[in-house]
C-alpha cells in the first residue's frame, strides 16, 4: 500500500512538472556602466527581431566603451551609437519596427531609439526613467507608431536613476549630453 502511494505521488510530481518542462527563462544581459551595474531582462516572445538584433550587438561587443550620450531628466536615458570622444558607430541595417506588440513604455522598460522613419532603429537604446504613455504605438503614421519595448531592467534601477540626475550639457551641436561622461564599460549575455 504504501508503494502504492509513494508512486501516485511520484505521478503526481511529474504531471505536475510537464508544463515548465517546455519553459525557458528570457534572456537577460549584464550592463555595466561607469555609474554601475543594470540587469536587463528581455522579451523575445513579444520583440523577436528586436531581441535578436539587440543581441547581435551584444555579442558582437559593440556597446563596450560607448556612452550614455543622451539624458533628460524625467523621461529617458540614451545610449549605443557613441564612444566616448562623441565618434558615431557604425552599425547593422535598420530593422522592423515591433512598437505593436503590446508592450508599454513604462518606468524602467528599454526601447530602440529611432528617427522619425518607423523603420529605423539600428543599436540605439533607451531606459524609460518614469511612464512615458506618449512613446507607446497608436496607429501606423510616423508619429503614432511609437518605440518598441522590448525589455526591462530588473536590477539596478538605482543606477538608471543616477544617470537620469546627472548635469547635462550642449555638445558637437547635441543637447542632453551629460556634462559628466557615463560609459557603457560591457553588456554581456547573463546565464
Amino acid at each position: 500500500m504504501i508503494r502504492k502511494i509513494i508512486s501516485f505521488i511520484t505521478v503526481i510530481g511529474f504531471l505536475a512538472a510537464l508544463p515548465l518542462l517546455g519553459q525557458t527563462e528570457n534572456p537577460k544581459v549584464l550592463m555595466k556602466t561607469s555609474k554601475g551595474n543594470i540587469t536587463i531582462e528581455l522579451y523575445p516572445d513579444k520583440a523577436p527581431k528586436t531581441v535578436e538584433n539587440f543581441l547581435s550587438y551584444v555579442d558582437d561587443r559593440f556597446y563596450d566603451g560607448t556612452i550614455f550620450h543622451r539624458v533628460i531628466k524625467g523621461f529617458m536615458i540614451q545610449g549605443g551609437g557613441f564612444t566616448a570622444d562623441f565618434t558615431k558607430k557604425s552599425t547593422k541595417a535598420p530593422i522592423e519596427n515591433e512598437a505593436d506588440n503590446g508592450l508599454k513604455n513604462k518606468k524602467g522598460t528599454i526601447a530602440m531609439a529611432r528617427t522619425m522613419e518607423i523603420n529605423s532603429a539600428t543599436s540605439q537604446f533607451f531606459i524609460n526613467l518614469v511612464d512615458n504613455p506618449s512613446l507607446n504605438y497608436k496607429d501606423d503614421s510616423p508619429r503614432g507608431y511609437g518605440y518598441c519595448v522590448f525589455g526591462k531592467v530588473t536590477d539596478g534601477m538605482d543606477v538608471v536613476e543616477a544617470i537620469g540626475n546627472v548635469e547635462t550639457t550642449t555638445k558637437n551641436g547635441q543637447k542632453n549630453v551629460p556634462k559628466e561622461t557615463i560609459k557603457i564599460i560591457s553588456v554581456r549575455r547573463k546565464d
